[in-house]
This record gives structure tokens, C-alpha cells and sequence, in this order.
């Protein structure tokens, strides 16, 4: 375990802000960000050098008062990685994710889309990052993210037409909780179906929820409801863990 993931298991966030950073961290190790999700929060790398003084000049009095935490002789490169824990946290029940009644009519048609997990979990990666803004999936944080994958920890659900990958969703499994980082659709609606497909899936082995992470319209049309940060916490360090969810080829249509 580094410095900075013994750092982590003593954060509390308990009393944490419910809507401003929680920490600031510059350690993008595997190791720190895994002890960072098992601590309920997730990273947002500053997009460039204003955007780390931005977070500085606007948080730096909240830092010194104890609110924000911050690791001892971090220095002024912590603030360029902003971590947050929404308080509520919008989560999605393995079993609450939904599709829609027209897609799901639409899907039963669709034979020609299948879907895989951990398949090519690099690859949706890079297709997250590209054309984002802001572009918080740094090089560092997806190199970490592979090595997570590696060590079995982050995983992604892929949605191909024949080949061709159109759409897809990773994140990182901590305990019975998978915290989805992100998602991708290069076709109308495979973005749903990714995350659909990965609550099934991860339902299967053993999980209870998808975190994702930020309550939008969008997300509430996907089963997402919220949930009270200390509810979500003890789950992380109380539930049972969940396996990686199954990886075999599977037909959309079955979703629908």
C-alpha cells in the first residue's frame, strides 16, 4: 500500500462537503485511486494549469479550515485533482436500470448487436476520453484505470455491431458497488444499453448498485435514484463483494 493509500483510509468523509471537492489528491496511482473510491470518492484531473489554480484560489480556505482534505506536504500539484462524494449520491439498482419501453421494442428487432464484458475495456476507455470537455480522463488516470483492469478491479461492458465496437461503459468495483465512470455511445442508444447490460451482468455476480457518480435528468431516466453518502459509505465497507460480472457474448435483443 503507497503513503497515499494509507492516506485515504484515514479520511473521513463523514462531515465531507455534499457539493464541492472533498479532497484534493495528486496521486493518480492505482493504488491511491483505488483507496480513493473504497473512501466513496471519485477524481476530476484539472484540464490544464489555470484549472489547478482555479481549484486552489477557490478552495484553499476551506483546505486550511480541515473541510477539504489534503494529504500532509502535498503542495500546491494536489490541487490539479479534484475528488468528489456528492451527498446524495444518484445510484442505480442492479435491478431498477431500465431501457424504455420504445427502445426495448426496438431491441427485440436488433439482431445484429451483441454485447461482451471486459473485452476490450482499453479501447472503451480511449472512446470515453475523446472529444470530452472537460477532459478529465487524463492519460495518468487511464493508464491507472488499465491497471486496475488488470488486477481485476475495473471492468467495462462492450456493444458491438458484428466487429464494430458502438458503444459502451467501465468502472471500478469496490465491494458490492461498481462506480461507473463513464459511458459511450458511437450509435443511437448503445449508450443505454451499455449500462443496462452492466447492471444485469453485475447484478448477477453478486452487486447491488451502480454509483454514478453525478445526478443528472439522464441518469434519472436509467433507474438512477439518490441515495445518503453514509448509507452509500457503509455499503462500501459492509456489503459483500461482488465477482467481476460475466464476460461471455450476449444478444441485445434479450434486453428488450
Amino acid at each position: 500500500m503507497t503513503g497515499t493509500a494509507r492516506w485515504w483510509a484515514s479520511v473521513d468523509l463523514g462531515r465531507a462537503p455534499a457539493d464541492t471537492p472533498v479532497a484534493f489528491c495528486a496521486d493518480l496511482g492505482p493504488d491511491s485511486l483505488l483507496a480513493g473510491y473504497r473512501a466513496g470518492a471519485f477524481p476530476m484531473p484539472a484540464q490544464d494549469e489555470y484549472g489547478l489554480w482555479m481549484n486552489e484560489a477557490r478552495y484553499e480556505e476551506e483546505v486550511a479550515e480541515g473541510a477539504i482534505a489534503l494529504p500532509a506536504g502535498a503542495g500546491e500539484e494536489a490541487y490539479g485533482v479534484a475528488w468528489w462524494s456528492p451527498d446524495p449520491r444518484p445510484v442505480v439498482p442492479v435491478g431498477g436500470a431500465r431501457l424504455g419501453s420504445r427502445l426495448s421494442r426496438r431491441l427485440r428487432n436488433r439482431d445484429d448487436w451483441t454485447t461482451t464484458a471486459d473485452k476490450a475495456f482499453g479501447e472503451v476507455v480511449d472512446r470515453c476520453a475523446e472529444g470530452r470537455s472537460p477532459a478529465w480522463l487524463t492519460p495518468e488516470l487511464r493508464t491507472a484505470l488499465r491497471t486496475l483492469h488488470a488486477r481485476g478491479r475495473a471492468h467495462s461492458i462492450e456493444v458491438w455491431d458484428g466487429g464494430e465496437l458502438v458503444g459502451g461503459a467501465f468502472g471500478v468495483r469496490v465491494g458490492p458497488v461498481l462506480s461507473l465512470d463513464s459511458m459511450v455511445g458511437l450509435r443511437p442508444d448503445a449508450a443505454r444499453v451499455a449500462v443496462v447490460d452492466l447492471a444485469q451482468r453485475f447484478g448477477e455476480s453478486g452487486g447491488v448498485l451502480l454509483d454514478v457518480q453525478w445526478d443528472s435528468p439522464h441518469v434519472r431516466s436509467l433507474g438512477a435514484v439518490p441515495m445518503p453518502r453514509g448509507e452509500y459509505r457503509a455499503l462500501l465497507d459492509e456489503g459483500p463483494p461482488a465477482s467481476p460480472p460475466p464476460g461471455e457474448e450476449r444478444p441485445v435483443s434479450r434486453l428488450g
